[in-house]
């Protein structure tokens, strides 16, 4: 029998997921397949509608070799995994004559620990553990919420978090389940054969395509221990998050009441003298944390110095100590000494890390008006971690709506680690950008109205002609509008505001869970959603409820955000530009992906309105505009209005 051709088994998918075939997806499958085949590396910009996930699945399945897929959100993995993957596998059974298998995997952490479940929690102030579902009044949230656990437990098949529905508070799920550090290996657990996370783990070995997320791949890569089973292809889609969640994985925080539960937890399980000494490291530790200011620490002060010496030696001290004593008196004296470990280990590393005032970390202090202040610790850059342990030894497909920016892949490129697009060097990864476009006609679909107008925001205070401005196209919509803001302050005075003035409801990002909010602005083609950053990159409401895309200014990260103002000295220092690797990189990617909320399916049409006038006055306008969906331009302010007005009548006629 032949082996049938990419065109076929594409076919064969699109159908049994009852999509359309596109030539942009087309396209990319003939890339995917020939960087797998050439054990080379992609960078694939597919807009919205495109069918990317196909477009990856469906070369990587036909290659038979494993594939790994890492995602960064929820939303996808589970349409993987519950939707696209199953059809897919179905579709091309019969013409590859094999059934590839898939598993999702997650940190361990995601699953139910049942020792926890069974055992109880190991507390701070006595000895053991004790029965967290005694201890919660059954009438409390948390009460309910850990015998809904309780119940749930007999009943899932796979452990995980997010197959839970509703969800649990953070609280409730922290008490029933471990980190991998916590973890007393299965080996030594009772309930180790029945492990969720063991059985995740398991499957994910046997499996042809292991569905992850971006945080495992990144510790994966980072701390050396394989999490991940060997593979030969690794996609990576939502590909321009990952850089952020990497440096979340490779950041470290300190904090005086985490180091004190570790002295509390380490208490029983050492001697007086160790103990001791940890906690008066940790009261020196509290006092200097006591008068810290928000920022960079270029330099670590000389009392922080001291204070961190102190936790760094007292700690590695109750690490031998705690191996070293055994304790018969503590009940299941195991879990209790292995989550002591853990968050002395923790201590520890930190402690160590900021000590050793490496060059490529960043150090600085941070105040929360809840928790008080905490220290911490990231890297200057991943871009070397990511080229070193992500594009060696296997092919890499990176995928999103937005990788170019700018008009091409070099910035997203050396943010991964990359040399720009055709560089040839024997140690430097070899890549290519394809972007294959989108099924959407943007320039009759959508407009881009810049609001040149208006006065240049400022850091703070007021803008009352933004807000006017925001009140008209609202009104000019009739509803209809996600406002997307630069803070959670701005959308609060806006929702405040437009309250006041329009007979519209508005819903506010905090008010309701998101996924209620979504759905509500969904239903109700009158209804505004306002929100901030997860907003920009999580709403997908086709249809007449979202036919005006806000944006209130261009969302540069804040003067004082420390790892954004390192990052971008560090490439002045080089002889680069800073404003544009690093500020204007971070702006042109967030408002894409903000831009990208408006057209959703072939039919939507709309407006997306910046109330900023720097994207059409200043220099770096012309880069950040470059990087938005083509959208017919314009800075006519009756223009966006009549075309608003027009939207509403049409949609309003056709009943929506």
């Amino acid at each position: 029998m032949t082996k049938p051709s990419l065109p076929e088994l594409l076919h064969a998918a699109v159908t049994a997921v009852g999509g359309t075939e596109r030539p942009g997806q087309a396209a990319m499958a003939g890339a995917v397949a020939e960087a797998v085949d050439d054990n080379s590396h992609l960078l694939v910009q597919a807009g919205t509608g495109t069918g990317k996930s196909l477009g990856y699945l469906v070369p990587a399945l036909a290659h038979g070799e494993r594939v790994v897929v890492a995602t960064a959100t929820l939303a996808l993995q589970r349409q993987l995994v519950e939707r696209d993957l199953p059809r897919t596998v179905d579709a091309l059974h019969p013409l590859l004559r094999r059934r590839p298998d898939f598993a999702m995997l997650k940190g361990r952490s995601n699953y139910l620990c049942l020792h926890r479940l069974h055992e109880g929690v190991p507390q701070d102030e006595e000895e053991g553990l004790f029965d967290q579902f005694e201890a919660a009044a059954p009438s409390s949230k948390l009460g309910q919420d850990l015998l809904r656990l309780r119940d749930w437990s007999d009943d899932t098949e796979s452990g995980d978090r997010d197959d839970l529905t509703p969800g649990v508070s953070d609280r409730a799920w922290a008490q029933v389940s471990v980190s991998s550090r916590e973890c007393l290996g299965a080996s030594k657990c009772a309930y180790g054969a029945e492990c969720f996370a063991e059985l995740a783990r398991e499957r994910a070995k046997l499996a042809d395509v292991v569905v992850t997320n971006h945080a495992l791949l990144a510790i994966d890569a980072i701390e050396g221990a394989p999490v991940l089973p060997q593979h030969e292809v690794l996609i990576v889609d939502e590909a321009h998050e990952l850089v952020s969640r990497v440096t979340g994985v490779a950041t470290g925080e300190l904090t005086p009441g985490q180091v004190n539960r570790a002295v509390r937890r380490a208490a029983k399980l050492v001697n007086e003298k160790a103990a001791d000494a940890l906690q008066t490291a940790s009261e020196g530790f509290e006092r200097v944390m006591e008068l810290a200011l928000p920022g960079r620490l270029e330099e670590v002060p000389e009392d922080l110095g001291y204070a961190l010496l102190a936790l760094r030696d007292a700690a590695r001290t109750v690490i031998s100590a705690i191996g070293a004593t055994r304790d018969k008196s503590v009940q299941d004296e195991d879990a209790v000494r292995k989550q002591a470990l853990a968050a002395v280990e923790t201590i520890h590393g930190v402690a160590e890390r900021i000590t050793q005032g490496s060059e490529y970390d960043v150090v600085w202090y941070e105040r929360h008006d809840r928790f008080g202040a905490s220290l911490r610790v990231a890297p200057l850059s991943v871009s070397g971690l990511l080229r070193e342990k992500l594009f060696t030894e296997r092919s890499v497909v990176l995928t999103s709506a937005t990788l170019k920016l700018g008009g091409d892949f070099n910035g997203v490129g050396a943010s991964l680690g990359l040399a720009p697009e055709g560089t040839a060097g024997d140690d430097l990864p070899q890549w290519k950008g394809l972007d294959v476009g989108s099924p959407f006609d943007y320039p009759k679909q959508g407009i881009l109205y810049v609001a040149r107008h208006l006065a240049t925001p400022g850091r703070e205070g007021s803008r009352t002609d933004m807000l006017d401005e925001l009140t008209e196209l609202v009104e000019a919509a009739g509803g209809r509008t996600l406002g997307l803001f630069s803070s959670m302050r701005a959308a609060q005075a806006a929702a405040e505001e437009l309250r006041g003035r329009l007979d519209k409801p508005i819903l506010l990002q905090g008010e309701e869970t998101l996924g209620e909010l979504i759905k509500n602005f969904a239903a109700d083609p009158e209804t505004c959603l306002f929100g901030t950053l997860s907003l920009w990159q999580g709403v997908d409401v086709p249809g007449p409820s979202c036919q005006l895309v806000i944006m209130d200014r261009i969302p540069f990260p804040r003067p004082d955000d420390p790892l954004m103002s390192a990052r971008q000295k560090a490439v002045e220092e080089a002889g680069g530009n800073g404003f544009m690797a690093v500020a204007a990189t971070h702006a042109a990617l967030l408002m894409a992906q903000g831009a990208g909320r408006l057209v959703r399916a072939t039919g939507d049409k709309g407006v997306v309105a910046v109330l900023d006038p720097r994207l059409a006055n200043a220099r770096y306008g012309s880069y950040l505009r470059a990087s938005l969906p083509d959208f017919w331009y314009t800075t006519d302010r009756n223009q966006a209005r009549r075309s608003l007005a027009a939207i509403d009548a049409a949609a309003k006629a056709d009943g929506k």
